[in-house]
């Protein structure tokens, strides 16, 4: 059996103020910061003598192709996004699109609150869900007081209705 897999889909190239923002200021982070200290501190290690069992510069190195990977992703996916930093007109601000809160209320009466942003600002433990998700899709263009129907993996189903739209940062 070979190693070979089908690509990844594309995913999504929109994303909001901040979070083009917060890439891009990782990229500087790393490119101005991050890389020439490690440049300097593996020029270092260098300087002692074998390289073959250098920890230091052995270590370093490797840092630095991670750091050069992460920027080469970082340049090139920026260069493509669309950032979307402006609410929709007042009369269509209760449908659901891009960059929006969304309060759902779930068959136990408990409530959710999420925005929809782009695949790239995705954060563990943030209330974020990305548009390319199965629950966002459902979601965008649905308006205030929709119900929608999610399907699990497993097979069940989970009603929502939408209680509140907010187009607010």
């Amino acid at each position: 059996m070979g190693r070979w897999r089908a690509p990844q889909p594309r995913s999504s190239k929109y994303i909001t103020a901040e979070g083009y923002k917060r890439l891009n200021d990782e990229l500087k982070y790393l490119w101005k910061v991050k890389r020439p200290e490690i440049t300097q501190s593996v020029k270092e290690a260098a300087a002692q003598g074998d390289r073959s069992e250098n920890a230091e510069y052995i270590y370093g190195k490797k840092q630095l192709r991670e750091i050069d990977r992460r920027v080469r992703y970082l340049s090139k996916r920026l260069e493509d996004m669309v950032v979307v930093d402006r609410a929709p007109a007042p009369e269509k601000q209760d449908t659901v699109f891009f960059g929006a809160w969304v309060t759902l209320l779930d068959e136990q009466e408990s409530s959710k609150r999420h925005r929809i942003v782009g695949p790239d600002e995705i954060d563990a433990g943030s209330d974020y869900i990305s548009m390319d998700s199965p629950l966002a899709r459902l979601l965008l263009k649905k308006q205030l007081g929709d119900e929608v129907c999610l399907e699990k993996p497993d097979g069940s189903e989970v009603w929502y209705e939408i209680t509140a739209i907010e187009y607010t940062q």
